[in-house]
C-alpha cells in the first residue's frame, strides 16, 4: 500500500507487481482498440465544435455505463484488438476534449488521445509508456513517501530482521530497469530484492555474507513464481572483498543496469559474529570505510547512465545522534557518483522497538530527543565511465 498525499488528500493504493493482474472493472476499462480509434477519427473530422462534443459525450457514457454500449467499443475480455486502460484516466482525457473551447484545442486532445492508445514511448532506463503516464499513478515521483504496512504476499514475509519492505525495490526496479535487465543487491539478507526482480521479469544477482541467510533466501526466491524465466544467482560471500568483475563473468553476466543496497546501520542490529558483518564494525570510520569498499568493488560493473540506490538509517547513541545516513551518502559521492534524490521514507515500528512504543516516548521525553520515525533512501547516477 502506498499512501499518496496530494492537495492534502491521501489516496491509499494498493498495489501489487504482478503486470498480469486480473481487470479491476471499478479502475479499468477494456476497449476495442480498433473500433475506439475508429469512433475517435470520425469525431476528429467534424467541423463543429458542438457536435464534437456531443459525439465524445456519447462515449464517456459508454465507458461509465458499459451496457449502454451500442457502438463496440468495450470488450468484456482482453483479447484479439484490445486495450486495457486506466477508466479515470480515460475519462479525464475524454472530459478534456468536450471542455476544450476551441474546435482547434478538442483535435489536438483527440490527437493526442489516440496517440497515447497507438503508440508507445519509453526512455532508456524502464518500460513506462510515456505516452500513458498519467496512468502510473502507484509510481511515486516525490520525495516523501508514506508507505503503508509491509507488503507480505507471495514468497515476502517480515521473518528475518534486515530485510526492507519489498514496496522499495518494486519502486526502484519499474521506474530505472527495463525487462531481462540485469540488478545487483550486494546486501542481499533474505532475498526480497530478488523476488521482485523475478516478479517484475528482471534478472537479479545478490550477495549476502552469512550462509545460514543464503539458505534462508534461497527458500524464499524458488518459492515464488518465475513466470518471466528470469535468472536469480546468489553468491555466497564478503562484498567488501569480492572481485564482481570476475564473478559476473563466471555467470556469463558482462555488467548491471541497476544496483541497490541496503546495508545494516552500523550496530543496530548485530547480523552474525563474522568480523566482516558491517554490523560488527568497530566504529562508525570502520563502517564507512567497510561501505565504501563495497562501492568501488561494484562500481565498474553498474552501467554508464544508470543508477544506484542506497536506503539507511541514522543511529542514537550515548546522547547523540550520529547521521549515519549522510556519511554513507558522502561516501558514494566521493567515488564519482552524482546524487540525483534524497527520499525521505516513514516507518512505524521495527523489530527492535515493537511494542514499546510508550516505553521510548518516555526515554525521549527524558534525554531530549526525537524518536525515529523515518530512513533515508539516496538517488544516485553513475556519469563516468
Amino acid at each position: 500500500m502506498v499512501v499518496n498525499m496530494k492537495n492534502n488528500n491521501i489516496t491509499l493504493f494498493n498495489f501489487d507487481s504482478d503486470s498480469d493482474k486480473k481487470t479491476n472493472w471499478i479502475k479499468e476499462s477494456i476497449i476495442n482498440q480498433g473500433m475506439f480509434l475508429e469512433v475517435l477519427s470520425k469525431i476528429e473530422e467534424l467541423n463543429e465544435n458542438n457536435k464534437i462534443k456531443f459525439e465524445t459525450l456519447k462515449v464517456i457514457e459508454i465507458i461509465k455505463n458499459p451496457r449502454k454500449d451500442n457502438l463496440g467499443l468495450l470488450n468484456i475480455s482482453s483479447n484479439g484488438d484490445t486495450a486495457k486502460v486506466n477508466k479515470q484516466v480515460l475519462l479525464e482525457d475524454l472530459n478534456q476534449i468536450v471542455d476544450a473551447q476551441t474546435i482547434e484545442r478538442a483535435k489536438y486532445y483527440i490527437r493526442r488521445l489516440k496517440k497515447s492508445l497507438t503508440e508507445i514511448k519509453t526512455s532508456k532506463i524502464n518500460d513506462l509508456n510515456l505516452n500513458r503516464w498519467k496512468e502510473y499513478d502507484d509510481i511515486l515521483t516525490d520525495s516523501l513517501w508514506i508507505l503503508g504496512k509491509r507488503d507480505n504476499s507471495g514468497a515476502h514475509n517480515a521473518g528475518y530482521w534486515g530485510n526492507f519492505i519489498p514496496q522499495i525495490p518494486n519502486q526502484f526496479l519499474r521506474r530505472y530497469t527495463k525487462q531481462g535487465e540485469w540488478v545487483l543487491d550486494p546486501f542481499l539478507g533474505s532475498g526480497t530484492t530478488l523476488i521482485e526482480c523475478k516478479r517484475l521479469g528482471r534478472n537479479g544477482i545478490g550477495v549476502e555474507l552469512s550462509p545460514e541467510v543464503v539458505a534462508l533466501a534461497n527458500k524464499n526466491i524458488d518459492s515464488e513464481e518465475n513466470k518471466f524465466n528470469v535468472r536469480t544467482e546468489i553468491i555466497t560471500a564478503d562484498s567488501t572483498e569480492l572481485n564482481f568483475k570476475q564473478e559476473l563473468k563466471k555467470k556469463n553476466i558482462e555488467s548491471v543496469q541497476f544496483l541497490i543496497m541496503h546495508p545494516p546501520y552500523w550496530d543496530i542490529i548485530k547480523f552474525s559474529k563474522n568480523s566482516k558483518d558491517l554490523s560488527n564494525a568497530k566504529s562508525v570510520e570502520d563502517f564507512l570505510s567497510l561501505f565504501g569498499k563495497v562501492v568501488d568493488n561494484t562500481y565498474e560493473i553498474l552501467d554508464k547512465g544508470r543508477y544506484f540506490a542506497v536506503v539507511i538509517g541514522d543511529k542514537y547513541s550515548q546522547g547523540e545522534w550520529i547521521p549515519l545516513a549522510f556519511y554513507t551518502m558522502n561516501e558514494v559521492l566521493k567515488r564519482g557518483y552524482i546524487l540525483k534524490s534524497i527520499i525521505i521514507k516513514n516507518f512505524e515500528e521495527t523489530k527492535g522497538k515493537m511494542n514499546q512504543k510508550e516505553l521510548w516516548r518516555y526515554r525521549a521525553l527524558v534525554g531530549g530527543f526525537y524518536i525515529f520515525k523515518h530512513e533515508y533512501i539516496f538517488l544516485f547516477k553513475k556519469v563516468k565511465k
